[in-house]
């Protein structure tokens, strides 16, 4: 359905005051205009191939693109950064978070991206504030695999641009000890994604959508909190946002975009009943506080050799009309960064990649 469709049916839906549900025809056309049915393989691998990559944030950058991403290497998280003129063709040019001796964090700093611009076919570009930008990310202390009491982490930088190392607040602003945590987030929070959204439900500038558990709920849901000043953030409501409430499942990794009066949440479901593996779905909102999630069909899944264990972690972007869907896939390939597209793309015969009309 052509996107405008799209824009006159939400601003049907949304005269005078705005519905808290997201109507079926609404979901059905965002569905028809984010779907990414042609799969363009496997477009990034860290350069140390025994290295896990996972988690990538794509954001435009002058003439360019950039991807920060996370490495597993064994010990723990570090943040790096790409580069691309095509969206396409991605080269490494190096740390943005790395290892340290000391420190709540000092073996894990899986970074995210903040501030980008959340329109559906805007600029994709970071935005600054107090003239610095920002990123946030899951810290930890202990070696291993999202090993131990992970926290929210806070970064800045003058130059999203370059491979520099960001300076981090020694301290975690977002943690599972905090006074004013929940059963469902009282354990271990996990991926971070903030938006500086002015006017919202909240009384607070800046939203902050994670995924986390709690000692009792063991099961991982996308849960909110707001701040005025990136520093100090408040937990939104008693409930999550999006989750299946079902031991061992994952509802996580939340990616939110703007098409005009709705929002859009990406996300990837994994270990839910009547499912295998790892998948990417969306939910959509009027206010950024109620969702309604998608009951259809997954926008990916495990279908290929590179991404038959799980297709997940989604990053997605609209630009020059075509959806490009960048997402974590695990296969015969180890796990890196694949890409899937709303139409299918030119190749070139030497590398085989897609390329941008």
């Amino acid at each position: 359905m052509p996107f405008f469709v799209l824009l006159l049916q939400v601003s049907a839906a949304c005269r005078g005051p705005l519905p808290v549900a997201v109507s079926d025809d609404v979901m059905r056309s965002v569905h028809a205009e984010v779907a990414t049915p042609h799969r363009q393989g496997v477009v990034f691998r860290h350069p140390d191939s025994a290295a896990m990559t996972d988690s990538p944030s794509i954001y435009r950058w002058k003439r360019g693109w950039r991807m920060s991403y996370i490495v597993f290497d064994g010990r723990g998280y570090e943040t790096w950064l790409a580069e691309s003129p095509d969206l396409l063709h991605w080269t490494s040019l190096g740390r943005l978070l790395s290892f340290t001796d000391t420190g709540w964090d000092a073996h894990q700093k899986a970074g995210y991206m903040a501030l980008l611009d959340p329109r559906w076919g805007g600029t994709y570009r970071p935005r600054r504030w107090q003239g610095r930008y920002w990123m946030t990310y899951l810290g930890g202390s202990v070696k291993g695999y999202e090993a131990g009491r992970l926290g929210t982490g806070l970064a800045w930088a003058p130059d999203a641009g370059k491979a520099l190392e960001w300076t981090r607040r020694g301290v975690p602003v977002l943690s599972s000890l905090d006074a004013d945590a929940h059963a469902f987030d009282n354990r271990t929070i996990y991926k971070s994604t903030v938006l500086d959204i002015p006017r919202n439900p909240t009384s607070k500038r800046f939203l902050m959508f994670y995924n986390a558990k709690g000692d009792t709920a063991r099961y991982e849901s996308i849960c909110l909190a707001a701040s005025e000043d990136m520093v100090q953030w408040e937990r939104q409501g008693l409930a999550p946002l999006v989750s299946r409430y079902e031991k061992g499942s994952i509802c996580g990794d939340a990616q939110v975009v703007r098409m005009g009066r709705l929002y859009v949440m990406f996300y990837f479901g994994a270990f839910w009943k009547g499912s295998q593996g790892a998948f990417e779905r969306f939910a959509c909102s009027y206010d950024l506080v109620h969702w309604t999630d998608w009951k259809g069909a997954n926008l990916i899944e495990p279908a290929t050799a590179y991404d038959r264990t799980y297709a997940h972690k989604p990053f997605v972007v609209k630009w020059r009309g075509v959806v490009y869907h960048f997402y974590n896939a695990v296969g015969d390939s180890g796990r890196v960064v694949a890409l899937a597209t709303s139409r299918p793309l030119e190749t070139t015969s030497k590398s085989g990649f897609a390329r941008e009309p």
